[in-house]
């Protein structure tokens, strides 16, 4: 029978078992050691984070004020902006490598597989990202599941609700992306406590829980997200970082677009909008870098819905992962980068004459090595390009555009073009032909065309090929039209729109089902 379960007494492993064998064990246990008081501590992604709990003899001790609940609160918003791995740097590889934008980069077993089609369920990096993922889901339960219950009369109900819209807003971030990538999930929506002889029963499902759909995931992520609009603070214009009931009007627009709900798109699209969300007049300033005042350009642009802002003393590492820093110009740059642009990507620019964006997507540096290209003219990605340049998760640009899509599924091909035009106007480019506007079909494929140049090397690529039905004609065809991609070890089908569940999850969670394909 299939083991999926460690348990460590104080931190030492002891064996690996069947949950029913667990069980049997661990009653055992419980009863020879009950009188030593020993503290039982199961190993799993959510039982280590429990961090609003201690224990002391039988007594749980849960937040006892406003200060302790901030203190978690606030955690949210640190690991959105530190743990950069699995929402900003796998995002980028698994979204853009995974297409016709990027090349993998490297030669390390763990990256290549991306741009072949030959992910399997051992990748750690895929690993990684599942466990972070439902780490912060979980951690974003610790606030909603307490803060209610803190017994502290200062702590203002207006103060309560917003954080735990918050925290709301949060873990529908982290569980649309985990269901996007994935699939069928493990949904706990609850804090999970210390398993005693006592609760067993009731608390074990919830370390281990059965795999929901990703239908039923979404759903859930606009239950959160809907819950949130009441209560999350408004956009702020001189602080983006802050999970904002914008943050959550843009995210249901994208939700609603995987699920091909377009009157709701347009919908929130038309509020994202009414909060004062436009494009920054100059492209250039949305990623640019002042080596004068060792900053980024701009903060808080007019166009940015969510960013997280990196400044001296506390810079991004993720920068050196993609190219050069330039605030440390010889800064781990000896080794090849992840994310190298695409021929493919650089001949769409070209095609379309496109040299503003093409001039903030992708710069060329002389290297040391010549993984894709000749090393003394090397391109690199180039929207992450110092350690204090802010990163921005969501942007008005994508709404736009996600606006005309609603509108081209609705059938106002006009309004969908004046949408495309804004974007195209503002790198001077001229208005879409009409024959690019004379047919839904037609209209699509521009917008489509239209939010690769744009949103280029930011993680929407893939997510967009599979939303358009396209992701099999493109990425099947690929090196007929890229000579420098790696050959494809094996065709897309439609099952590679999902990655494998990690193999580490399916050992340790008996419930979980490997995604077909895999």
């Amino acid at each position: 029978m299939k083991t999926i379960f460690n348990i460590s007494i104080r931190n030492k492993a002891v064996t690996r078992l069947t949950p029913a064998g667990f069980i049997c064990i661990l009653f055992s246990v419980l009863c020879i050691f009950a009188s030593c008081n020993l503290q039982i501590d199961p190993i799993s992604d959510q039982s280590e984070l429990n961090l609003s709990t201690t224990d002391t003899a039988d007594t749980r001790i849960k937040y006892k004020d406003r200060a302790a609940m901030e203190a978690v609160y606030k955690n949210l918003y640190t690991l959105m902006r530190d743990r950069q791995e699995h929402w900003y740097l796998d995002y980028l590889l698994f979204g853009e490598a995974r297409t016709d934008n990027a090349y993998a980069g490297t030669t390390g077993a763990e990256v290549v597989p991306v741009e072949t089609n030959a992910l399997d369920a051992s990748n750690p990096d895929i690993a990684r990202d599942w466990d972070r993922y439902l780490e912060d889901i979980a951690k974003a339960n610790v606030v909603i599941t307490n803060i209610d219950s803190v017994p502290d009369p200062a702590f203002s109900q207006a103060e309560r609700a917003q954080w735990k819209a918050e925290a709301k807003i949060f873990r529908a971030l982290m569980l649309f992306d985990l269901a996007h990538w994935f699939g069928n999930i493990p949904l706990n929506l609850k804090e999970a406590p210390d398993i005693t002889s006592d609760n067993i029963e009731e608390v074990y499902p919830l370390y281990f829980p059965k795999p929901v759909t990703q239908e039923e995931a979404y759903a859930q992520v606009i239950k959160d997200l809907e819950e949130a609009l009441e209560y999350a603070p408004a956009l702020s214009p001189i602080d983006k970082t802050v999970l904002s009931k914008t943050v959550a009007e843009a995210l249901l627009a994208k939700i609603h677009a995987e699920r091909g709900e377009w009157d709701k798109v347009e919908n929130y699209c038309n509020l994202v909008l009414a909060d004062g969300i436009s494009l920054e007049p100059d492209y250039r300033s949305l990623f640019g870098y002042n080596a004068e005042t060792g900053d980024a350009t701009l903060r808080n642009s007019r166009e940015s819905i969510l960013e997280m802002q990196y400044f001296t003393g506390s810079g991004s590492w993720v920068t050196w992962m993609y190219g050069r820093d330039l605030a440390n110009w010889d800064e781990s740059f000896t080794w090849a980068k992840w994310i190298t642009p695409s021929r493919d990507l650089i001949n769409a620019f070209n095609q379309e004459g496109d040299t503003v964006r093409m001039n903030q997507t992708i710069v060329y540096y002389e290297c040391s090595w010549a993984n894709y290209y000749p090393s003394d003219h090397y391109p690199f990605m180039y929207k992450c390009r110092s350690a204090y340049n802010s990163i921005i998760k969501l942007r008005g640009a994508d709404i736009i555009l996600l606006k005309a899509e609603a509108l081209a599924h609705n059938g106002d091909l006009p309004g969908a073009a004046d949408c495309v035009n804004q974007i195209r106007q503002r790198v001077g480019l001229k208005d879409l032909e009409a024959s690019k506007t004379s047919s839904e079909d037609a209209m699509l494929n521009a917008i489509l065309n239209e939010r690769r140049l744009e949103l280029a090397l930011e993680g929407q690529r893939l997510f967009d090929l599979i939303r358009f039905g396209k992701l099999l004609e493109v990425m099947n065809t690929i090196n007929l039209r890229d000579e420098g991609r790696i050959p494809q070890a094996r065709p897309f089908v439609e099952d590679h729109r999902l990655m494998p569940i990690p193999q580490t999850a399916l050992d340790k969670n008996a419930n979980l089902i490997q995604n077909p394909g895999y």
